[in-house]
């Protein structure tokens, strides 16, 4: 009994509170009503690709639209081959063919919200990643229609994982509520994180815990990640995500 106390007690701090605070702040911003009328438009992150000159890989997170961005971010991927004259984005949505390829600016806001760079890298070695980034593109598995599940995946933030996965040397995690980025097809999974940098156990990405230089420690539940970000110090908290330097 003492110790159900203390799980509720836990639970509400580490969950319920964060998850409370962040709806209370969340609808008094300025949401579009729906996706017709939402601002999908660049928010000028990215210089224009013709005066980029070197090869370059950046990853996006956005809050997804409406009461859903109290919780969820949307991530996506975007690189340019040195010398090219436009960006290519890749990303998942739920609906039709689930893998889009420039659905969207490459910097483009989501549903009117504004993206956050996740990483970047530049030059030589941004040159000789884009082709595993294309090729993880390529041997994603749940690319048909219907494949797509906003919870608990495989969603966007599972597309994205599966890159981080396939090329760990981008070597930064995804936001705590990129939901659906610790979803595993196997049910209960034990291994190694997708950086390659600690351990991480998972029962279909509603539950688990991970450990690891890059993604910090995380506990999930239903999806809601609480944590601490040790590289960069800052606390994982859900509904606000990170908090920190």
């Amino acid at each position: 009994m003492r110790l159900a106390r203390r799980f509720l007690i836990l639970f509400t701090l580490l969950f319920l509170l964060p998850v409370a605070t962040h709806a209370a702040w969340w609808q008094w911003q300025p949401l579009a009503p729906d996706w017709r009328r939402a601002d999908w438009s660049s928010a000028q992150l990215l210089p224009a690709a013709a005066i980029e000159p070197d090869a370059t890989i950046h990853v996006f997170a956005a809050r997804v639209g409406r009461w859903r961005g109290i919780f969820a971010h949307h991530s996506w991927v975007v690189v340019k081959e040195k010398g090219a004259s436009a960006y290519t984005r890749f990303d998942v949505v739920g609906w039709g063919n689930p893998v889009r390829v420039n659905h969207r600016e490459a910097d483009g806001r989501w549903f009117g919200n504004v993206p956050e760079l996740v990483t970047e890298i530049r030059g030589p070695r941004a040159e000789a990643l884009i082709p595993r980034i294309r090729e993880a593109v390529k041997s994603y598995s749940y690319s048909t229609y219907g494949s797509y599940s906003a919870w608990p995946g495989p969603n966007s933030n599972s597309f994205v994982q599966h890159v981080l996965a396939e090329v760990p040397e981008l070597a930064h995690a995804l936001p705590p509520t990129a939901i659906g980025k610790d979803w595993r097809a196997d049910g209960l999974f034990a291994g190694m994180t997708p950086s390659r940098t600690g351990i991480q156990a998972s029962l279909f990405g509603i539950a688990g815990v991970t450990l690891g230089w890059v993604e910090g420690i995380e506990i999930n539940l239903l999806g809601l990640v609480a944590g601490l970000d040790i590289r960069e110090p800052a606390l994982k908290l859900p509904g606000w995500g990170r908090v920190g330097i």
